[in-house]
């Protein structure tokens, strides 16, 4: 069947890593081998020369790092791959964790100079709680880093999943001559190539052929036979369904500035990584093969064309096919909704798309009617489950520095936490707001965003709460709990009554006055 077939084309991941290993690059890279762009930007010393394809927002162009997640959508080898690019930032961690539910598979970028890193080990927790397949790329060969075996050690030992080398490296650094791709038994040998496409695999006969001899020195010829031998000894081959299941991650060597030992990973990729999965719900499973259509919003985004701010929701879709001009069922508000403009992007270019199948990325114009975990079907009343939110670690409250503008920050605070970069808490006493994140860097981009796309002024100054805690119990103990911490009562955006208890020791008071009040630390109790 045509449906099946198209399910079958599909391939959706996202890139994760840690700040500065190379993440952003390495997109712009499999861009450029799948034709959507001709010459790639570079990333250097954390300034843009150039501004890479995928950071498109002013302020990632000004600091040279990711901050929301790019969905991007190009062909290869007769397949439709779909890229979520990440932020590595920790501080953004929870727009990363959230673009994991909506992938089938995920490539791990890691710095051969500074190896695993805390952020890598986090991001990799999340992977391994849902199994999902991961491959490795151990980027910036050409700087001096690491031992190879000591990587992998380290790669297994931290991350705790099994390794298996796909390619393997000979020398780094200055003296890095290039990789020995090790299920076909060919050579790539390195030239630095940083903005076009190359393919210098040579075919020999294995490490006996005697060609070795004459392209690489008798030192280097001697070391990789020595290496590939006890690699060959050690790890055998790929078994694919130890991939699939997410224990054993292919590992790569290359250098995504110098577009150096992609193709072989971006070809395997194709290769083996999972088409589109069956996803949980409230309800049942659902599988893609279904033919009635369902998904749901892992992100929003305001503002991602800044002259016409508009503000777009990712679906990402499950089962079924989504169509252009067809009634959706929009579950958490029980309406139908139909897109006029549903949109495939490259970055900030987007296009306007007549159908969408399970594994694609939609992009779809919302006047603040989605919000991050809602569900869409053609009439079945389930939800996606394990879109996760995250208790705010740090709050602040937003005040307006200029008052003429004060209908412009309503609307910019209101459009940017709706993208879940924050939360925001509104007290009813003096209109006072309240904004907790999971980290500083958070802060900047929001007072950066407020100003520079809605032209409102504004500084946020901390405060002194410990946690923000949602209240659930019977009416008359909530009203009496109400009126005793009144000073200490906001409201989030659904209007729910939310406790801002300054100290543990407060909220503990409270939870020991209050015994039959439950005080949950994220919103999600309530679905």
């Amino acid at each position: 069947m045509a449906y099946e077939t198209e399910i079958s084309k599909r391939k959706t991941f996202a890139i994760i890593a840690h700040p500065d290993a190379g993440k952003t690059t390495l997109t712009e890279k499999f861009l450029l081998f799948g034709g959507q762009i001709q010459t790639a930007g570079a990333v250097k010393s954390n300034k843009i020369n150039k501004a890479t394809t995928s950071d498109f927002m002013e302020i990632e162009k000004q600091r040279g790092i990711s901050v929301a997640t790019s969905v991007m959508t190009f062909g290869y080898r007769g397949k439709m791959v779909n890229i979520l690019d990440t932020p590595g930032h920790k501080d953004f961690a929870e727009d990363t964790y959230r673009t994991l539910t909506a992938v089938d598979s995920v490539i791990l970028v890691v710095d051969c100079v500074k190896g695993v890193e805390e952020q890598t080990e986090r991001l990799m927790e999340v992977c391994r709680m849902r199994d999902t397949p991961v491959i490795i790329f151990v980027n910036k060969m050409d700087r001096d880093g690491k031992d190879p075996f000591d990587l992998l050690e380290e790669l297994e030992g931290k991350l705790n999943i099994g390794v298996h080398p796909m390619s393997w490296p000979i020398n780094g650094g200055r003296d890095f001559k290039g990789v020995y791709l090790l299920p076909t038994q060919s050579l790539n040998l390195f030239e630095s190539t940083k903005t076009k496409l190359t393919d210098d695999v040579i075919k020999i006969e294995g490490l006996a052929d005697n060609q070795l001899d004459s392209l690489l020195p008798s030192k280097d010829v001697a070391k990789l036979r020595e290496d590939v031998e006890l690699i060959d000894g050690v790890y055998g081959d790929l078994d694919k369904n130890d991939y699939l299941t997410g224990n054993i991650a292919p590992v790569f060597f290359g250098s995504a500035l110098n577009n150096f030992g992609i193709q072989e990973m971006l070809d395997t990729f194709i290769e083996i990584a999972p088409n589109p999965k069956p996803r949980a719900t409230s309800t049942r499973m659902v599988e893609p093969t279904e033919t009635k259509f369902s998904g749901f919003i892992f992100k929003i985004h305001a503002n991602l064309d800044p002259r016409h701010r508009d503000r777009i929701a990712f679906l990402r879709v499950c089962s079924g096919k989504f169509e252009r001009n067809k009634n959706f069922k929009h579950i958490r508000l029980d309406k139908q909704f139909k897109f006029a403009n549903p949109y495939m992007f490259m970055a900030q270019s987007k296009e306007v798309m007549d159908d969408a199948y399970p594994g694609d990325v939609v992009g779809l114009y919302d006047t603040g009617n989605f919000k991050i975990g809602d569900t869409l079907t053609e009439g079945e009343a389930f939800m996606f489950k394990g879109i996760p939110s995250f208790s705010p670690e740090i709050f602040k409250e937003l005040i307006n520095t200029d008052p003429m503008k004060s209908k412009q920050l309503e609307k910019g605070i209101e459009q940017l936490t709706d993208e879940g970069l924050a939360s925001l808490f509104v007290q009813e006493l003096g209109n006072r707001k309240f904004v907790g994140t999971v980290g500083e860097l958070q802060f900047e981009v929001l007072q950066y965003r407020l100003e520079h796309e809605y032209g409102a002024k504004c500084r946020f100054e901390p405060r002194s709460i410990h946690k923000a805690c949602w209240i659930s119990g019977s009416e008359a103990d909530l009203k009496d709990f109400m009126k005793y911490r009144q000073n200490n009562i906001a409201y989030d955006k659904d209007k729910n009554p939310v406790f801002l208890a300054e100290t543990a020791f407060i909220l503990k008071m409270a939870e020991d006055k209050y015994p039959d009040l439950t005080f949950h630390t994220t919103s999600e109790f309530k679905v």
